[in-house]
């Protein structure tokens, strides 16, 4: 007899009901136009758009069940694809936004270094803009007020990345 000739066992049936579940809860967090690309089922939608709304604890639970529910009916993998790729691309945003955060700090605390190998990277980037935009953040940094350069150049950083 083989090990796929057995029926799973309730311990099993209860993690891969949890892990639908789970899945649900993430695909709640999306916007109907972020969940188009999968072509859920109407029913899913409507049930993660109730899910969407609900506060309550208990409501949430229960839910979050009929979605892992309605999920049995669907094949798991390409909604676990996608998750996947949706948190590999957050990771690579969020790492981004931090890079350029530790860059924008360097720049404040009086390294010009970083300024160069950036321009090397992004030779589009508007030089004369980007050095202002640096001396009225070091300026406004020892003033002590309110870091509104300091945010131009964030943004500036950002665009020029960008494009």
């Amino acid at each position: 007899m083989d090990q796929s000739d057995l029926p799973k066992s309730r311990s099993q049936l209860k993690r891969e009901s949890k892990t639908l579940q789970d899945m649900g809860e993430q695909l709640a967090t999306l916007t109907k136009d972020e969940l188009r690309p999968l072509a859920l089922p109407d029913s899913l939608v409507s049930a993660l758009d109730e899910l969407r709304s609900l506060r309550k604890h208990e409501a949430r639970r229960r839910q979050a069940q009929f979605v892992g529910k309605l999920m049995r009916d669907l094949d798991p993998e390409p909604i676990r694809d996608f998750l996947d790729r949706r948190g590999r691309a957050k990771a690579e945003q969020d790492a981004a936004f931090h890079d350029l955060e530790r860059l924008r700090e360097r720049l404040l605390d009086g390294e010009d270094a970083p300024l160069d190998d950036f321009f090397d990277a992004h030779p589009q980037a508007d030089r004369q803009h980007l050095r202002q935009l640096v001396r009225n953040a070091r300026k406004e940094q020892d003033a002590g007020k309110a870091p509104k350069s300091s945010k131009a150049l964030f943004r500036a950083l950002r665009d020029a990345r960008q494009s």
